[in-house]
């Protein structure tokens, strides 16, 4: 069983002991503030939630998610983390710590995501594809499992716990329970199935760090003490905050594509307000009371939807905490939940009305094009000689480029790390002027 004493250490990747926490700030406080202040978190402002270069200011771009999702999660850290400091009798903690740590790994939770949302990661996956099909380069089975799979969770992981602040050991150095909590597929990018043995828990869904990355994870996971399923492979069970983190991310993104998918005049009022209400279970004279117009309806339900479900997912998570610290229980909290089925429908309806409507398709498959162009140019570019490669290596910054003699491996990753560092708009001008459209 993991240990809440251990799994809430002040240690910090990259530092050799724990750091006392100042008398104004916590450690976990710090961690959410170094990553307000990171450029890959500024970034996020203009990357796709659901809607690339949108022209409506009030819809959500990736950044402003962001933000939600780290005020959901440190709600419901602050509930959970009241109730298990009581029953574990954890002196050194208070329920703020538990909020701050959710709230920072909220935060960062899709800090490593390409351009264009998830068609950005299938256009990378597919660019690497092609290219490697048709290249004389190679890299390990495993390394190769990094890119067919290219993941932006592990990319996250990259980006906090290696790029940012090089060369210092740790990236930003963040606590370990900030980092675990932020892994919901703690494990590495392919596992064999005889490992796996017929698991098939939710993290293991995706993988949450590449090969370059798997032992600083390692590290991680020793420091606050995660159970490991495999001596084999890199794999461990989530750190219970993760589920928080998850969820807090589920909540977020259900509920709000509602109100986006509303604002955007692509679900009906009627339904949005019914979706929603389903979950809020408010009488039509309260909401008469506190709205004057449909916008304003669905505001008010879309803000006591969510506060619903923040109460039922901490109360699920305090009922199963002795199976998640056993690594026993590997579901998402709100599929446990009394609202499932109605969260489940949501999920079909934003699916069917919002994610799969053709000015949204539209979008995804220029975003598709753009980003599988830009792998394949930059690949070669980091991998070839020449004039033209001469150039577009120009191009590239020097954060990305670390060294000549490196193997073709960490050369792709330098690729993958210039893409899915770039904003929509950014990558949409590469394109451009790579394809001689603009000058």
């Amino acid at each position: 069983m993991m240990q809440w004493q251990q799994l809430l250490t002040r240690q910090r990747l990259g530092k050799s002991s724990p750091i006392d926490s100042e008398s104004a700030r916590s450690c976990f406080q710090r961690d959410y503030d170094r990553l307000v202040f990171s450029s890959p978190f500024r970034r996020l402002k203009d990357k796709t939630q659901v809607y690339s270069l949108p022209k409506n200011d009030y819809l959500r771009t990736r950044l402003i998610h962001s933000i939600e999702v780290s005020c959901v999660g440190r709600s419901l850290g602050t509930i959970v983390g009241s109730e298990v400091i009581q029953r574990h009798n954890l002196k050194d903690y208070s329920p703020s710590d538990f909020g701050d740590i959710v709230s920072a790994a909220s935060l960062a939770h899709d800090i490593g995501n390409p351009p264009f949302g998830h068609s950005g990661e299938d256009a990378i996956q597919s660019g690497f594809k092609r290219w490697y099909a048709s290249t004389q380069n190679s890299v390990s089975n495993i390394e190769e499992v990094d890119f067919n799979l290219f993941e932006g969770n592990a990319q996250g992981f990259r980006i906090i716990s290696n790029l940012e602040m090089q060369p210092r050991t740790g990236g930003m150095q963040l606590s370990c329970p900030t980092l675990a909590a932020l892994a919901k597929y703690p494990k590495e990018s392919y596992i064999p199935e005889y490992i796996l043995n017929g698991y098939r828990g939710k993290s293991i869904a995706k993988y949450n760090f590449f090969q370059s990355e798997k032992e600083l994870f390692a590290e991680v996971a020793q420091t606050v003490g995660l159970i490991r399923r495999s001596n084999q492979v890199a794999w461990w069970a989530r750190h219970p905050l993760a589920f928080l983190m998850e969820a807090a991310d589920d909540i977020c993104y259900l509920i709000v594509d509602i109100e986006d998918g509303f604002r955007m005049r692509y679900i009906p009022f009627t339904d949005a307000k019914n979706l929603l209400n389903a979950i809020a279970q408010r009488s039509e004279s309260d909401i008469k009371g506190q709205a004057n117009t449909e916008e304003e309806e669905i505001k008010y339900l879309r803000a006591r939807a969510i506060n619903q479900l923040v109460k039922e997912t901490a109360n699920i998570f305090l009922l199963k905490e002795s199976e998640i610290l056993t690594g026993e229980f590997d579901r998402d909290l709100l599929c446990v939940s009394k609202y499932a089925a109605i969260l489940d429908k949501i999920r079909s309806e934003t699916q069917n009305k919002v994610i799969q409507h053709p000015d949204v398709i539209s979008t995804r498959i220029a975003g598709h094009e753009i980003l599988g162009h830009l792998f394949t140019e930059f690949a070669d570019a980091v991998l070839s000689k020449g004039d033209k490669a001469k150039f577009l290596k120009q191009m590239i910054p020097k954060q990305y480029l670390f060294s000549e003699h490196q193997d073709c491996y960490h050369k792709i990753l330098q690729v993958t790390d210039f893409i899915s560092g770039m904003t929509d708009s950014y990558a949409t001008t590469m394109f451009k002027k790579l394809k001689g459209i603009s000058l």
